[in-house]
């Protein structure tokens, strides 16, 4: 079993953990959803800006997957999965804030999963334009991811709470990305460079949010901006 196999094996297993933190946050919603104090702010302070990209990001290597020679497994399934749970979330920030962004962001992420399906049923899946038009769409992906990210940290900072967001989901997914960027290695930079880079990018963004749950915890100007809030 060479490296590409342990590593894709590997990343595959900790993309299914990482699902374990997208469907925690998912739950999260849902139980804010069931609670009196906090069910018509569910999704307080998740960023639409980073879900809307996250999808972008798991969609686009589902595309990268099947377009590149030989198809590989390893990126293609979970990727999908992932992009159908992120998409419930995306479904359910709509239902929470009926804003004309998120029915805008939710309606393109449809658009896009529908178009993405019939080229992966009917499309020729090895062809150099549908890889050029993933890896294109991956190194804008990767500039939105953040972009996203961002946005998402930048609540954070700005409010003093992280509300609605949960710890689990960057945990997890910092997991995947480190095992991403050793699979991307294993595949040689030729075939493998879109995904490190947007693994690195990722995962810096994940360790931000990370600290900034410590951050919220321990700073007093956390608590300061927290008490202009509720002012």
């Amino acid at each position: 079993m060479n490296s590409y196999n342990v590593f894709g094996t590997l990343n595959t297993l900790f993309i299914f953990i990482s699902l374990i933190g997208v469907i925690s946050q998912l739950r999260k919603i849902w139980e804010r959803k069931r609670c009196d104090i906090s069910k018509n702010n569910a999704a307080e302070l998740l960023s639409l800006n980073q879900f809307s990209v996250s999808f972008l990001a798991y969609f686009s290597f589902f595309v990268y997957g099947y377009s590149i020679e030989p198809f590989n497994h390893y990126i293609v399934w979970p990727r999908l999965i992932a992009s159908i749970v992120v998409g419930f979330i995306l479904y359910e920030i709509w239902q929470d804030r009926r804003s004309k962004a998120s029915m805008t962001c939710l309606s393109i992420a449809v658009l896009i999963f529908v178009l993405g399906g019939l080229g992966f049923i009917y499309g020729n899946t090895h062809s150099d334009s549908s890889k050029l038009t993933s890896t294109s769409l991956i190194v804008a992906v990767t500039l939105l991811i953040a972009q996203g990210y961002y946005h998402q940290i930048m609540l954070i900072i700005r409010s003093g709470k992280t509300g609605a967001i949960d710890l689990k989901m960057s945990q997890f997914i910092l997991m995947m990305d480190i095992s991403t960027i050793a699979f991307a290695l294993s595949m040689g930079l030729n075939n493998g460079w879109p995904l490190l880079a947007l693994a690195l990018v990722s995962g810096a963004t994940k360790l931000i949010i990370m600290y900034l749950f410590r951050w919220v915890k321990l700073s007093e100007v956390a608590k300061q901006r927290r008490n202009e809030c509720v002012i």
